[in-house]
C-alpha cells in the first residue's frame, strides 16, 4: 500500500540531453520541457541567471560579467557543474519544487555511442546530483529507434541515422543490440559553423551562430530546390567594421554545407559496407530512418537515398524521437535492462 502511494507521487523521467536542446518526458504526461541547452551565469557571483529559452535569447548580447554557455559539446558534458545545475533546474521545474527524498525520479537518459566510461559516468553523476534516484543510460540511436517505433527486438536490420546538434549517430540495430555503428562530430552545429565560415570567406561578413542557424532553417537544403530562395544575412563587415546586410541564396547555403553533408553520407555508406549481408537485405527492403533536428533539413532524406540507393524516410516528429524512446522505456523494464549501457544502473544511496 505504501509503495502504491509512493508511486503515485513519483515522476519517472526520460531525458534527451542534447548539445543544442534538452527535452524531458514525464511518465503519464508526455514531453513537458523542450528548451535549448544554454545557461547564463554571472561570473561575479557564480549565480545562474537563466536557463533554456531565456538564456538563449542572451547569446552574444551580454556584458562581460555575464557568460552564456552550452555545457555540452559534441554530445558529452564539457562543464559538469553547469550541466548539473541545468538538469536540476529542469527537474525542479517538473516537480514544481516538491521534490524530496521519497519522490526522487527514476531517469532514463540518452548518450552518444562514442563516449568513454568516464564521460558516461559524468552523465550519470550529473543526473544523480540534479535529483535522480536511479539513472539508466541508453545509447541515443537505440532510444531514437524505440521512439520511432522500429521493431528493434526482431531479428531484422533496422538502420537509423540520428542527426543531432553535436553528433550524428549511425547505427544498424537487430535483436535489441547495435550491430555496426558510426559516431560523427559533424551535425547541426557544424552546419551552422559552415555558414559562418562561408559568410566570412565569401562576403567578408562576421556572422553570429544564432543568425547562421536561422539561415539554415529558413533556406538551407541538401539538394537543389524547385524554387530558389533568399534570406537577408546580417552581420559586421570585416573591412569597414560597420553593420552590413547581404542577401544569401539557398544554393550558396548549400555550397557552404556540402562538405559536411558529404561526410555524413560517406559514413552512412561505409556503415552499410560493414553490415552483415542478411541485415543489408532487410535494410534494402525496409529502408533507412533519419531522426534528430538535422532530419528537418530540406532534401536530406533524398540526398542519402540517392547516395545509398536505398529508400529513406524521416521519423515522425524527428526532434522528439529520442526522448519519446527514453520515455517508452520507463514502461518496459525488461527492454530497458536489455538496452541500457549501464545494466546495473546508478542508484541514489
Amino acid at each position: 500500500m505504501f509503495k502504491k502511494i509512493l508511486n503515485h507521487f513519483k515522476r519517472d523521467i526520460g531525458i534527451d540531453l542534447g548539445t543544442a536542446n534538452t527535452l524531458l518526458y514525464v511518465k503519464g504526461r508526455g514531453i513537458v520541457i523542450n528548451e535549448p541547452s544554454v545557461v547564463a551565469i554571472n561570473t561575479r557571483t557564480e549565480q545562474i541567471l537563466a536557463v533554456g529559452n531565456e538564456a538563449k535569447e542572451m547569446l552574444g548580447k551580454t556584458p562581460p560579467h555575464i557568460v552564456t554557455t552550452r555545457p555540452l559539446t559534441g554530445g558529452i558534458i564539457s562543464d559538469f557543474e553547469v550541466t548539473e545545475k541545468m538538469l536540476h533546474y529542469f527537474i525542479e521545474k517538473i516537480c514544481e519544487g516538491s521534490m524530496n527524498f521519497f519522490n526522487r525520479p527514476r531517469v532514463v537518459i540518452g548518450a552518444p555511442l562514442e563516449i568513454t566510461e568516464v564521460e558516461r559516468k559524468a552523465i550519470s553523476d550529473a543526473t544523480m546530483s540534479a535529483g535522480a534516484k536511479e539513472v539508466w543510460i541508453v545509447e541515443e540511436p537505440m532510444a531514437a529507434a524505440i521512439g520511432s517505433r522500429m521493431p528493434i527486438q526482431e531479428p531484422m536490420g533496422n538502420f537509423i541515422v540520428e542527426i543531432g546538434g553535436g553528433t550524428t549517430e549511425i547505427a544498424v540495430i537487430s535483436l535489441s543490440g547495435i550491430v555496426t555503428w558510426r559516431s560523427l562530430k559533424i551535425a547541426g552545429d557544424e552546419l551552422n559553423k559552415n555558414i559562418v565560415a562561408y559568410a566570412r570567406d565569401i562576403f567578408n561578413l562576421l556572422l553570429g551562430e544564432k543568425q547562421a542557424e536561422e539561415i539554415k532553417i529558413k533556406i538551407g537544403s541538401a539538394i537543389e530546390l524547385s524554387e530558389p530562395m533568399q534570406f537577408p544575412m546580417r552581420g559586421r563587415d570585416m573591412i569597414t567594421g560597420l553593420p552590413k546586410e547581404v542577401m544569401i541564396s539557398d544554393s550558396q547555403v548549400r555550397e557552404a554545407m556540402t562538405k559536411s553533408l558529404r561526410h555524413i553520407v560517406d559514413n552512412i555508406k561505409e556503415t552499410l559496407e560493414k553490415t552483415p549481408p542478411e541485415l543489408v537485405a532487410d535494410i534494402h527492403e525496409r529502408g533507412i530512418l533519419i531522426s534528430g533536428g538535422g532530419a528537418l533539413l530540406r532534401g536530406v532524406d533524398q540526398l542519402i537515398a540517392r547516395a545509398a540507393e536505398i529508400p529513406v524516410r524521416v521519423s515522425d516528429d524527428p526532434l522528439t524521437s529520442m526522448v519519446r524512446g527514453a520515455g517508452a522505456l520507463l514502461d518496459e523494464d525488461d527492454l530497458l535492462k536489455s538496452v541500457a549501457v549501464n545494466p546495473t544502473s546508478a542508484k541514489y544511496a
